[in-house]
């Protein structure tokens, strides 16, 4: 039985370390991975978004076979990827 815990303490640090790691940095990253793909699909035509290369523009259209949406900026209209849209900066621009 003293044999089994001394193995057990022995792992402890490791186990430990794990727990923390999955709490503080692997958890967080999924529950925003999840918040980000809920954001790419929700958006609709009218929209204001800010790309995470930091583009300014507007939604006029979406196509949901290829995930790609059509954003008008003072440019021009750009086709972008729906997951290039940034969540934290285009929350900002609508508030």
């Amino acid at each position: 039985m003293e044999d089994l815990l001394a193995q057990v303490g022995q792992f402890s640090p490791y186990i430990l370390m794990f727990v923390v790691i999955y709490f503080f940095f692997l958890r967080p990253q999924m529950k925003r991975q999840k918040q980000e793909l809920s954001f790419a699909k929700e958006i609709k035509k009218g929209d204001k978004v800010i790309t995470k290369s930091g583009m300014h523009g507007k939604i006029v259209e979406l196509n949901n076979t290829d995930d790609t949406c059509v954003v008008e900026t003072g440019a021009g209209k750009i086709k972008f990827e729906r997951s290039s849209l940034s969540l934290e900066l285009s929350a900002k621009l609508n508030k």
